[in-house]
């Protein structure tokens, strides 16, 4: 082999199989975004692993396809071969056979594309005009008087209701608008329920129902009518159609969604335990209210007995005797310490005088001591008068105050006994009722044999 022919083979760009097919899908997949092919399906296989395989085919072509398992358990139908089918895909090549394919990242029955196209569009419509507006959902009721259901009654959905709405509330009545549900007549069967169910007023909540299906199987909750009706309604209304991840216009305009019918019943009434601890903790708060309320007004009614107490007339009387004894007790003492002054001063004249004065001055002076004492003890005699005098009025006004000074004029105390309530009116005693009557030198006791009203 010449040395030009090596050169030849060593500068060969030689692919294995491998390479080749890894390089194809690599050129194919970053050449195609995800595409929407619509087509019908063939050769369905379903292997343990959960994938499928499938092959979508036209009338002039046919392309090979594979949906994995994490996608496949998102579909909300079953692909049967010979249904035609829309399909989100990438564009790929299975590098094991070296076939071209598709992996499918969504499917749809064909003809759910328009559906959804016109579902989006009302949705945006009736958003832009504020039928979705949170300021326009009523508020749903504490405690429902009735109950109304608008749903098919022959379905899944209704027993799901009415099982949870006698579990957790079973006193609550329901009534049921039969409709169809699903079909060309649906919209209008719903409609015609809504306009009755407001046109009577006998439920103070409703609950749109029904179980799962298709965004087909689904239409009448999405008709533009049907959603009008549903705002301007005056009851609320909980919307339940369908499963978790369905959504129908008529979730967005209703009061509230509910993921599912069991959940809406759960929505539409409190559970009878909740509500019963609820009755027993306002009962504990109105029993404590209550014990708190007794506890004030006793306190009340002490303070106004010791108020009583100390407004009595006995213990002003009491209070206004003590003020007069200190009032005597001030004088004696004053006349006593003016006494004893005058005593002092004379001993110290006296003495002044015998050390000074011979003693015809002293005879003099002891005859005007003499002159002075008289004109002291008349002094001090007509004070004390004075004073007794006083002191003679002041007992004499409490003589007049006190209730025994009434006693003497001639009145009497009648008390009941044996309560010793005061006797005030005739009908407060009657025939063989004891009667304790103070007058002022003692008491009478006596027995009632009539009374005499004036």
């Amino acid at each position: 082999m010449s040395s030009s022919d090596s050169e030849v083979n060593f500068q060969r760009d030689i692919y294995s199989v491998s390479r080749l097919n890894s390089e194809v899908r690599s050129v194919l997949e970053g050449s195609f975004p995800l595409l929407w092919v619509e087509g019908e399906i063939s050769n369905l296989a379903r292997p343990a692993s959960g994938h499928i395989y499938f092959t979508l085919k036209d009338p002039q072509a046919q392309v090979r396809c594979a949906m994995f398992r994490m996608k496949r358990q998102l579909l909300r139908f079953q692909p049967e071969n010979g249904l035609k089918v829309l399909i989100r895909a990438r564009v790929g090549l299975y590098e094991g056979r070296g076939e071209f394919q598709l992996v499918a990242e969504h499917m749809e029955p064909a003809g759910e594309g328009n559906l959804q196209q016109a579902f989006d569009a009302l949705k945006l419509k009736l958003q832009q005009e504020g039928l979705f507006d949170s300021t326009h959902k009523k508020p749903l009721p504490l405690l429902p008087k009735r109950i109304g259901i608008i749903t098919s009654p022959s379905g899944a959905a209704v027993r799901d209701v009415l099982s949870v709405l006698q579990r957790r509330l079973p006193a609550v009545p329901v009534l049921i608008y039969p409709v169809v549900v699903q079909g060309e007549e649906a919209p209008r069967s719903i409609l015609n329920a809504l306009r009755l169910a407001e046109q009577r007023q006998d439920c103070d909540l409703l609950i749109l129902t029904r179980g799962g299906g298709s965004l087909e199987d689904l239409m009448a909750f999405n008709d533009e009518a049907v959603a009008r009706s549903i705002h301007a309604l005056t009851i609320p209304l909980i919307s339940a159609v369908g499963h978790e991840v369905d959504f129908t216009i008529a979730d967005f305009v209703a009061d509230r969604r509910a993921p599912t019918p069991s959940v809406a019943a759960e929505l539409a009434t409190p559970d009878k335990q909740e509500i019963l601890d609820r009755l027993n903790s306002l009962q504990r708060r109105i029993r404590l209210g209550t014990l708190r309320h007794l506890a004030s007004n006793r306190q009340t009614l002490q303070a106004l007995g010791k108020r009583l107490e100390r407004m009595h007339p006995d213990m002003r009387l009491q209070q206004r005797q003590q003020y007069l004894d200190e009032l005597a007790m001030r004088l004696l003492r004053s006349i006593r310490s003016q006494m004893e002054q005058g005593e002092v001063r004379t001993g110290l004249l006296a003495s002044r005088l015998n050390a000074v004065i011979p003693t015809h001055r002293i005879n003099q002076q002891r005859e005007l001591f003499n002159g002075l004492k008289r004109r002291l003890l008349l002094a001090v005699d007509s004070r004390l008068r004075i004073k007794r005098q006083g002191l003679g009025l002041a007992i004499g006004k409490l003589d007049t105050l006190s209730p025994l000074a009434t006693l003497h004029r001639g009145y009497s105390i009648t008390r009941l006994l044996p309560e010793r309530n005061v006797l005030r009116d005739t009908s407060q005693a009657k025939t063989g009722d004891k009667l304790e009557t103070r007058v002022s030198n003692g008491t009478v006791i006596s027995t009632v044999e009539t009374t005499v009203p004036l």
